[in-house]
């Protein structure tokens, strides 16, 4: 929690406590369900909890806005960002039932009410989002043909309605492949958060034109 506490110092303490017992559930549903490598777990806070959090410093989203993770997997990035915004609703999909099961289990525990887990892919899932967000799942482009048809149309925040995936390494060829016809932004995590582990490590932003 040291790495988290660093950056965030305006938590309430129940978020806290949330955000606490994350690695003991985690550690728990991984000796059922292997979610989270070994490797991974002796960093959990600074390669799980916030590398998702990031987030929250290049965007600030309004009350009531909607998003669906991509390929959730174990839960990461939207548990830690529904924490930190328990007023914005997260729809959790994933193919693999298992990762459902331990993201609802994680969710019920933390009593998090602004949750839905669904066991479902990308392409048979019908609904509409202001955000759709992503953490190692696929290419941009793929990510991009999943999401066209579940933006709103409505806007409730100051960045329009689109795309942001957690990406890392060289992108540069995944956002020329995708670049023509849509709006592109690159944020830099390690700007914002100077630990070695998020050199080139970044958000993309993808508006659809």
């Amino acid at each position: 929690m040291e790495s988290i506490v660093k950056y965030f110092n305006g938590l309430s303490d129940h978020q806290i406590q949330q955000l606490s017992q994350l690695k003991s559930l985690y550690e728990e549903w991984n000796e059922k369900i292997n979610v989270i490598s070994r490797k991974d777990m002796d960093d959990f806070y600074l390669h799980h909890v916030l590398h998702s959090l990031t987030l929250t410093s290049f965007i600030k989203f309004a009350s009531g806005t909607t998003i669906l993770d991509l390929g959730c997997g174990g839960g990461f990035p939207s548990i830690p960002l529904a924490i930190f915004y328990p007023d914005v609703h997260f729809t959790l999909i994933d193919g693999t039932g298992k990762k459902i099961k331990v993201v609802q289990a994680v969710s019920d525990t933390l009593e998090l009410k602004n949750i839905t887990a669904i066991h479902t892919r990308a392409e048979s899932h019908k609904g509409q989002y202001h955000f759709v967000i992503s953490r190692a799942v696929a290419t941009l482009h793929e990510l991009l043909n999943w999401s066209f048809d579940k933006w709103k149309k409505e806007q409730i925040n100051a960045l329009p309605n689109g795309l942001i995936a957690y990406k890392g390494g060289d992108i540069n060829l995944e956002i020329k492949d995708i670049k023509k016809g849509n709006y592109i932004e690159k944020w830099d995590i390690f700007d914002k958060f100077p630990e070695p582990y998020f050199t080139e490590k970044y958000l993309i932003y993808v508006q659809k034109k």
